[in-house]
C-alpha cells in the first residue's frame, strides 16, 4: 500500500512539473517580442549587424510609368523565389489556393474610386504592382488575437510570426487591400526551388510581403526593388533627405484607398 502511494505521489509530481514547464513555455511564447522559434517573424532574425539597413519608417514608391508586364513578372519571380512562395497554380492548377506576396493588377482594381473620367489607355491597361502596404495604422494588427501579425516599432514594417498564427484569418478579413494569403494546403510541395535561407510555411497559416526584412538585416534592398530596373524606390519616409522623400516632394503620388485611414507606406506615381 505504501509503495503504491509513493508511486502515485512520484507520478503526480512529475505531471505537475510537466504542466508547470509547459505553462511557462506557453507564457514565453505569448509574450510580445519573443519568437516561438528560429525564423518565426517572416524570416531569420539576424539582429543588428553592422551592414544592416535602418530606417524609422520604411516606405516604397512605385513609378508605374517605368513598368511593363515583363518587369512586373521579374519582380514577382524575385520575391517569390527568395521567400519560398508556392506555385499552386503551376503545380496543381488550383487558383483558389494561390499564394501571392506581390502581383500586378489593373488600375481600376488597385485604385477603386480613384478612376479619372478620361483615363488614358496606357494607364487603364498598365500593370500596377500591389503588395502589403505596411500601413502606419494597420487594421490587421488590431484584428490578430495572437499577435502573430505585428508592426515592428523600430521601422514600421508589418511582420508575421508564422509559429503564432492559428489560421483564424481575422487579419485577412481586416485587410482592405487583399494583401494576405492563406495556406489551405501544405505549400512545400509546390515550391519550385526551396531557398534554405528562408523558412517554409505549413498548412493553416497566413503569409504576406515582409518588405524583405531579412534582406534589410544584412544590408540588402528588397528583392522586388532590385528587380525593378529603377521603377521602385525604397527608403526612410521619416528622413527628409532620403531619396524616397525627395522623389515624393518632386512627383505627385497616390496611395491605395486613402479614405480608410490606414496610411499605407507604399506610394504610386501614375
Amino acid at each position: 500500500m505504501e509503495n503504491s502511494r509513493r508511486r502515485f505521489l512520484k507520478t503526480a509530481g512529475f505531471s505537475i512539473l510537466g504542466v508547470g514547464a509547459g505553462s511557462m513555455l506557453i507564457g514565453l511564447a505569448a509574450r510580445p517580442g519573443i519568437a516561438a522559434g528560429p525564423g518565426a517573424a517572416s524570416g531569420p532574425e539576424f539582429g543588428d549587424r553592422p551592414e544592416a539597413k535602418h530606417a524609422r519608417r520604411w516606405g516604397m514608391v512605385i513609378d508605374t510609368r517605368q513598368l511593363d508586364a515583363r518587369t512586373c513578372r521579374k519582380m514577382e519571380e524575385a520575391c517569390h523565389s527568395i521567400h519560398n512562395v508556392p506555385d499552386h497554380i503551376g503545380k496543381f492548377g488550383n487558383k483558389n489556393h494561390e499564394i501571392k506576396w506581390i502581383w500586378d493588377t489593373e488600375f481600376k482594381h488597385a485604385f477603386p474610386g480613384q478612376e479619372a473620367e478620361f483615363l488614358s489607355d496606357r494607364l487603364e491597361h498598365a500593370p500596377v504592382p500591389v503588395l502589403c502596404n505596411h500601413c502606419d495604422n494597420p487594421p490587421c494588427v488590431r484584428a490578430c488575437p495572437t499577435k502573430a501579425t505585428f508592426k515592428r516599432e523600430k521601422d514600421g514594417i508589418v511582420l508575421m510570426d508564422f509559429h503564432r498564427c492559428i489560421g483564424c484569418r481575422f487579419c485577412m478579413a481586416a485587410c482592405p487591400f487583399g494583401a494576405r494569403s492563406f495556406n489551405f494546403r501544405d505549400p512545400r510541395p509546390a515550391i519550385k526551388e526551396e531557398n534554405p535561407d528562408f523558412p517554409t510555411r505549413m498548412k493553416g497559416v497566413v503569409e504576406k510581403c515582409n518588405f524583405c526584412a531579412e534582406r534589410l538585416a544584412v544590408g540588402k534592398m528588397p528583392a522586388c526593388v532590385e528587380a525593378s530596373g529603377g521603377a521602385l524606390t525604397f527608403g526612410d519616409l521619416n528622413d527628409p533627405d532620403s531619396d524616397i522623400r525627395k522623389l515624393l516632394a518632386d512627383e505627385y503620388a497616390i496611395r491605395r484607398k486613402p479614405n480608410l485611414g490606414t496610411f499605407p507606406s507604399v506610394f504610386y506615381i501614375v
